[in-house]
């Protein structure tokens, strides 16, 4: 069975009470709400960087590899596209995880260049796993993986170039709970723009983790003690918006109001259209994305810590 090469950290947890007062002053709190699959790496770069950092998933994700494998089952199904497109490193593991039912390749070994589009770091975990390439084609000269300079969607889309009629899997989530951003219908418009004919499937599920997912954030937020907030998906705004109202009743507004020194960092600047969409104002964005290391080292230098 094929494994996925993932680099170890330790996983973040709740601190004690005695520890948050302990290192709230010299170490500033960072709340951040990624699911599950992204938060032990940002835990890590923000611990490394001298912050504290307060784990507040506002989502979980659940892979749904079964709706993949129409596409890929019987073998050569999948011969009648050009180009599979990752936006999401959990799009990458439901494939994985769907492929590996499979005894035999899914590509023959000749034939068109099959492009594997994936953002940022979320590559590594194609690139550095050849099982990975194995299982698409005992040619690996017929995979080409594509990972865009710019790690956005609209990235995605320019690397690919024009599409000439091909047709493009699309691995895309199902939003449970609440509303679906607009990035990835506005993706697979672009990729029609450029000619593909895109096929959307969902990968896995993106839902709201519920009504309390943003307590500790407003425990923190009513203490004075939150130095920033970092969000990486507009999907996380929205989640902790909503976890807000129905909680305690606050909008936006009212956290600026309780904690007026908050520093609100967004992950590149879909995620920061995103979130000021929804009226959340951010104060810094990251100019470099590829990888969590950008918006940690921003805040780092916003607050000294350089």
């Amino acid at each position: 069975m094929m494994t996925m090469q993932n680099p170890t950290y330790p996983f973040p947890g709740p601190l004690s009470p005695t520890t948050a007062a302990t290192t709230t002053r010299s170490n500033p709190n960072v709340a951040f709400t990624t699911p599950p699959n992204y938060a032990a790496r940002l835990s890590h770069l923000l611990t490394l960087k001298g912050f504290n950092p307060l784990w507040c998933p506002t989502l979980v994700t659940h892979p749904t590899p079964h709706s993949l494998k129409p596409y890929l089952s019987p073998p050569p199904t999948l011969e009648s596209f050009s180009a599979i497109a990752f936006t999401s490193r959990a799009a990458i593991t439901s494939l994985s995880t769907a492929i590996a039912d499979f005894a035999e390749p899914l590509l023959s070994p000749h034939g068109h260049t099959f492009v594997l589009a994936a953002l940022g770091k979320d590559s590594e975990l194609i690139v550095h796993d050849d099982s990975f390439i194995a299982k698409f084609c005992q040619n690996p000269n017929r995979i080409r993986v594509l990972v865009p300079p710019i790690a956005t969607p609209s990235g995605l889309v320019h690397a690919l170039g024009l599409g000439l009629g091909r047709r493009v899997l699309c691995l895309v989530p199902t939003v449970v709970g609440l509303d679906e951003p607009a990035v990835v219908a506005n993706f697979v418009k672009e990729l029609e723009e450029k000619g593909w004919d895109p096929v959307r499937v969902s990968a896995y599920e993106t839902r709201w983790k519920g009504r309390e997912c943003g307590k500790e954030l407003v425990e923190k937020c009513e203490r004075g003690e939150l130095g920033a907030v970092v969000f990486t998906s507009t999907a996380e705004v929205d989640g902790l918006l909503k976890s807000l109202r129905e909680m305690v009743g606050w909008d936006w507004e009212m956290v600026r109001k309780t904690c007026p020194d908050l520093v609100v960092a967004a992950h590149g600047p879909v995620t920061a259209a995103g979130a000021e969409s929804l009226g959340v104002k951010v104060d810094l964005v990251s100019d470099k994305f590829d990888s969590f290391d950008g918006v940690v080292n921003a805040l780092a230098l916003r607050f000294g810590m350089v």
